[in-house]
């Protein structure tokens, strides 16, 4: 049985400090110097999620280094042992694939391209609210999954940018995604309208869309998917921020010509793209990135914190993800 205090925060020399003083991420190591059980971690985890819950609320991230979870079932252990609700993904843009119960790969594009920052699945009115990742195999160069706190991005883009910030906040935006009824395994947006809505029947499709605000247009095989508008900016109940909530760097970090993803202001207006330019360089300059070591997890709020993928240089790499409600 786990007693007594079972976690240590230590420091990493990435971590970044808020404005309230706090370190970013918070990162937990075992008290104990002796091997630790995966049985008693799990029993940690419930006899302390209180206190991890609120880290992960002051901090918006929590890297758990040096625990015994060496193997996707033992991430699904993990995983389950919080308690927060399942996330089905169901809409999701990314092809992922179930490895074991509540876990699955994370985007499965290839791993010398960059998956631009964004919040989960923030192109439908519900998403989720925290992400896991897990590191199953360490990355030999590059590879890292940087966050930054969401409502940094909002102040430092209302404060150089506040006629774009003011039309996000009164219009929202609409997101379209062109989807064929098979993956691209070469897009980090890849995921067909099948995979995505989890069905080869296009009514069906369209009626599982249709819970998530997002219509259907056909052209054949392939879909037009269309979404929105919905908030860009949102207010977090926890934290009393706003955040910076929406996938626009998604669709800006690529050029014009290779776009499958657009995007337009709610009011059918077109995005200011050098206001979005500023946006990518503000993200690259307040994340953080700890480069992964094997057994890593990650709990992210995804409420607050943006992610991303960074290029791989030197393989191999294998990180895992559950997402929870």
């Amino acid at each position: 049985m786990a007693t007594g205090k079972f976690f240590r925060q230590v420091i990493l020399p990435e971590q970044k400090s808020h404005n309230d003083g706090g370190l970013f991420p918070a990162v937990l190591s075992p008290t104990c110097t002796t091997a630790v059980q995966l049985s008693t971690f799990k029993e940690a985890i419930g006899a302390h999620k209180p206190w991890l819950e609120s880290i992960l609320l002051n901090s918006g991230a929590i890297l758990f280094r040096g625990f015994p979870v060496t193997s996707p079932s033992d991430f699904n252990v993990d995983v389950e042992a919080f308690g927060f609700p399942e996330f089905p993904y169901v809409g999701g843009r990314a092809s992922r694939t179930q490895v074991v119960g509540r876990v699955y790969t994370a985007n499965e594009s290839p791993l010398h391209m960059e998956v631009p920052f964004h919040h989960e699945m923030a192109y439908v009115p519900d998403s989720p609210t925290k992400l896991f990742f897990f590191c199953e195999e360490e990355p030999g160069e590059g590879g890292e999954t940087p966050i930054v706190p969401s409502h940094i991005v909002y102040e430092k883009m209302k404060e150089r940018h506040p006629d774009f910030v003011a039309q996000l906040e009164e219009h929202g935006l609409t997101y379209i995604k062109i989807a064929g009824d098979r993956d691209d395994p070469s897009s980090v947006t890849g995921s067909s309208w099948k995979k995505a809505y989890q069905t080869d029947d296009k009514n069906v499709a369209e009626e599982k869309a249709a819970t998530q605000g997002t219509k259907l247009e056909w052209m054949g095989n392939t879909a037009k998917l269309i979404t929105g508008p919905v908030p860009a900016i949102r207010f977090d109940k926890a934290s009393r921020r706003k955040t910076w909530f929406n996938s626009l760097a998604v669709a800006y970090s690529v050029p014009a010509s290779e776009r499958r993803n657009t995007t337009e202001l709610g009011s059918g207006d077109p995005v200011d793209e050098d206001a979005v330019k500023d946006m990518l360089r503000i993200l690259k300059e307040e994340c953080v990135a700890i480069p992964w070591k094997k057994g890593d997890v990650l709990l992210v709020n995804d409420l607050a914190v943006l992610h991303s993928r960074r290029p791989l240089i030197k393989p191999p790499r294998r990180i895992l993800a559950s997402l929870c409600k």
